[in-house]
């Protein structure tokens, strides 16, 4: 067993997996604490490296491309201290941290693990059922479907449609940006009959606006990367395979008439939303702009 034990955190590698726990340290971030313990199967493993410096050092893992759904959902935009695959080492625990390096690597070599991307997740991802309440509204999973409940400070336009509830199989897949501080960030469902809308996030009823509190909203990424792990894996969409042996992919036929079906719903949403009275004159037209925009 090599294991090193910080205030940021626990690895512990039996041979096999490595067990990474959280610190309860208030320098946690919430994301991580959050999250919880993850289990890391080797073959999950694509590299591991320790960075000394002169007070504390860096442990760090890379993980196959394709292997993890949070990893997957979140496209790398995970802030630095929220990312669970690092960890924070004392200077003086840095021989620790190389020893475990080194037993991670040495069972890499003698298991002959890959370093392609995975043809599945090798990580299961968030339990369900999962909820988190952020800055637009309240958004849960339970395994099966998405259901947000928007804020009292959500857009009219969203609050009067009601409760958003999308099942799994309707979607397409999830896009997630985070809230920086400086630049708000958004958690989209993309469905069959959305994947061509592209209304901004504080209009889409399709997708949460995070522009409140970072710390909050960032638990949004436990949601998308729950759902992420229910969906088909990246490697199995149509086209991945020509792709991954560089020819591009075949043309998907009705395309255009499909583009065309959704443009028309959309518009046909907004002027059942404008007759109705829940959308003023000025706001149907802003909307039906960026709609028109977005087609």
């Amino acid at each position: 067993m090599a294991e090193i034990i910080q205030r940021d955190g626990t690895w512990a590698f039996d041979g096999s997996t490595v067990r990474i726990t959280p610190g309860r340290h208030r320098s946690v971030p919430l994301f991580r604490q959050t999250y919880g313990e993850i289990a890391v199967p080797l073959e999950a493993v694509a590299g591991v490296g320790y960075e000394p410096e002169r007070r504390r050092g860096l442990l760090r893992m890379r993980l196959r491309e394709g292997a993890d759904p949070l990893l997957q959902a979140t496209g790398g935009r995970l802030p630095e201290a929220a990312d669970p695959y690092r960890l924070a080492v004392d200077g003086d625990r840095s021989g620790v941290a190389e020893y475990v390096v080194a037993e991670i690597r040495r069972s890499l070599l003698l298991d002959q693990v890959p370093k392609e991307p995975a043809r599945a997740y090798l990580l299961p991802g968030p339990p369900v059922p999962v909820s988190v309440r952020s800055s637009d509204g309240t958004v849960s999973f339970d395994g099966t479907q998405v259901r947000i409940d928007w804020a009292d400070t959500s857009d009219r336009v969203k609050r009067a449609t009601g409760p958003r509830i999308i099942g799994v199989g309707d979607l397409v897949r999830v896009e997630w940006l985070p809230n920086s501080g400086y630049e708000d960030g958004f958690l989209r469902f993309v469905t069959r009959e959305t994947v061509f809308s592209r209304l901004p996030a504080e209009r889409d009823p399709y997708a949460l606006d995070l522009w409140g509190s970072v710390r909050r909203d960032l638990l949004t990424a436990l949601v998308a990367a729950a759902v992420t792990a229910r969906l088909p894996h990246p490697s199995t969409r149509p086209g991945a395979e020509c792709a991954d042996r560089g020819r591009p992919p075949a043309a998907v036929p009705h395309q255009s008439a499909d583009h065309h079906d959704v443009l028309l719903r959309r518009l046909r949403e907004l002027g059942e939303l404008h007759r109705d009275g829940v959308l003023t004159d000025e706001e149907f037209a802003l909307t039906k702009a960026a709609v028109l925009r977005s087609f």
